[in-house]
């Protein structure tokens, strides 16, 4: 439910693709995708501007919503810093609360991304958060340039045109190209996309609520952004739970780096579980079995498996499909299954199902296509992660020396992973070239006025690193952190000590000092 798409090589840009795949010896693969105009610097929001703002709530886009779930719009400035430039539409969701004793006013969520539609998920599962429900109204949205929330695009994917040279040059220019394709399709929203202005956008909707203080429940990338949403609001921060805490601080090479490490982790303790249980296909030695999955990567990466449709699937695709299934203990027998069926049978179509092809746009009511883009999530996704970062290359220089640069860091990555490490070395490139993000995210630093938060971090999180929370933690400096000893991206939805610890802050505002934990499967 939570899946966090922060961290991912999901953007497919095969220019960059190439170049990275000249330097690392590889195939095939998943590539970064462009990046937006520079996101402005922080400037002091002008809440009085807003607090005439107010919410029509009415009936849902959503075909099949819960009972009693309304939405509606608030608007927002497009650039906090100069309101001339007019406004534009946030969309919002809200289920009320049940009963069952004090309501204590509303509990926005947000369920991870960059790119996550927020009403679309929220009405697909409210029972997680039906406890919480009793007292709260729950709150979703979706961020500007999401969803409903005037989506980005880039005019159907980030793809490139395939019949454009391999030489590095032609490749680093087919990327910037598809930069100019992304902002003729995304409009105006686009230079002002990025976690700093969602976060002030969240404040107008606080006021909208009539709240005086933001409560807040964030998975993944919503971490992010409630984190810096206390940065910038630290006064109107309430009651704040991050779980599957994202980093703040390290530059885009380190966060893949480490982003390989965590998912190998992640890879390596499913496989302890399988070879721990009777069929496994890589037998009962945990060793041996992860140099064969290490094989199977790179063997199909040289002889892809041909699926019914003659479709081909490539090692990279397996690695994507195998890093999906591990965002959730629940998807390893699956996952434990695919796997055989591709060594065994040389049948692709286990990984197929865990890499969760794009499914293709679905009608409205009436009919007519979604009036959503389907490249949406993937653009926003690169969108922010790059408004949100100031670290860029140099983009005078020679295409040999940024291959060069690339392949210097290939020892490092394959070190960390040797499946996983070539796709997140592709990430490094995610945002080459393009102005600089904001540098405010990195500079935060123990807010002042910001209240106690409770801080979820889960020992083998694939997405997430735990060495995160902790570093989020002393960014923050008000936080308690819960550690959580499973496996799985987020713990909430994962074990009932978690959200027991999580709904009795939220509700009672019972935090206890000092670091919490939670064992593994409880």
């Amino acid at each position: 439910m939570h899946r966090s798409r922060t961290r991912s090589a999901t953007a497919t840009g095969a220019a960059a693709c190439v170049l990275v795949a000249a330097a690392l010896g590889a195939t095939s693969g998943p590539g970064p995708g462009p990046a937006p105009s520079p996101m402005p610097s922080p400037t002091p929001p002008r809440a009085a501007a807003d607090d005439g703002r107010r919410i029509r709530w009415g009936d849902c886009a959503e075909r099949t919503v819960p009972d009693g779930m309304r939405c509606g719009t608030v608007s927002v400035p497009l650039d906090p810093g100069a309101p001339a430039k007019g406004t534009v539409k946030v969309a919002l969701a809200r289920i009320p609360a049940t009963g069952g004793g004090k309501r204590l006013g509303s509990l926005l969520l947000n369920f991870g991304g960059p790119g996550g539609a927020g009403i679309s998920t929220l009405a697909a599962g409210p029972g997680l958060f039906a406890e919480l429900n009793k007292r709260y109204d729950l709150v979703a949205f979706d961020p500007r340039g999401v969803g409903l929330s005037e989506p980005v695009s880039c005019g159907g994917s980030q793809e490139v045109d395939a019949l454009v040279p391999d030489d590095a040059a032609s490749q680093l220019a087919a990327l910037r190209a598809v930069v100019k394709r992304c902002e003729l399709a995304s409009g105006r929203v686009l230079p002002y996309i990025g976690t700093v202005n969602v976060a002030r956008d969240m404040d107008v909707i606080r006021r909208a609520l009539g709240d005086k203080k933001l409560n807040y429940l964030g998975f993944s990338y919503g971490t992010r952004l409630g984190a810096v949403y206390a940065a910038q609001f630290p006064h109107s921060t309430g009651r704040m739970v991050l779980d599957g805490v994202d980093t703040l601080t390290e530059p885009l090479a380190e966060q893949a780096l480490v982003s390989a490490l965590g998912q190998q982790r992640a890879l390596d303790n499913f496989l302890a579980w399988c070879t721990r249980r009777t069929g496994c296909v890589y037998g009962t030695n945990t060793r041996s079995a992860k140099a064969e999955v290490n094989a199977l990567v790179e063997r199909l990466d040289k002889e892809p498996l041909i699926g019914q449709d003659g479709s081909y699937f490539t090692g990279q695709d397996a690695a994507g499909a195998i890093g999906t299934a591990l965002y959730s203990q629940d998807m390893w027998p699956d996952l434990a299954d695919a796997l055989a069926m591709a060594e065994r049978d040389g049948d692709p179509v286990g990984l197929l199902q865990l890499g969760g092809p794009h499914d293709p746009p679905q009608p409205d009511d009436d009919g007519q296509p979604s009036k959503v883009p389907a490249d949406n999530g993937e653009a926003a996704l690169v969108a922010v992660n790059c408004a949100d970062d100031p670290d860029r290359g140099d983009d005078k220089a020679a295409p040999a020396a940024v291959a060069r640069e690339i392949e210097a860091l290939q020892p490092q990555f394959r070190a960390a992973s040797e499946i996983f490490g070539p796709r997140q070395l592709m990430t490094v490139l995610s945002c080459y070239g393009r102005p600089a993000g904001t540098d405010f995210i990195r500079r935060i630093d123990r807010p002042a006025g910001a209240p106690r938060m409770l801080l979820v971090g889960t020992r083998g999180d694939p997405a997430t690193p735990y060495e995160w929370t902790e570093e989020t933690a002393k960014r923050l400096g008000s936080a308690v952190i819960l550690d959580y000893k499973g496996d799985g991206h987020t713990g909430y939805t994962a074990s009932p000590c978690v959200r027991a610890y999580v709904d009795r802050f939220l509700v009672d505002g019972r935090l206890p000092a000092g670091t919490r934990s939670c064992p593994a499967g409880q």
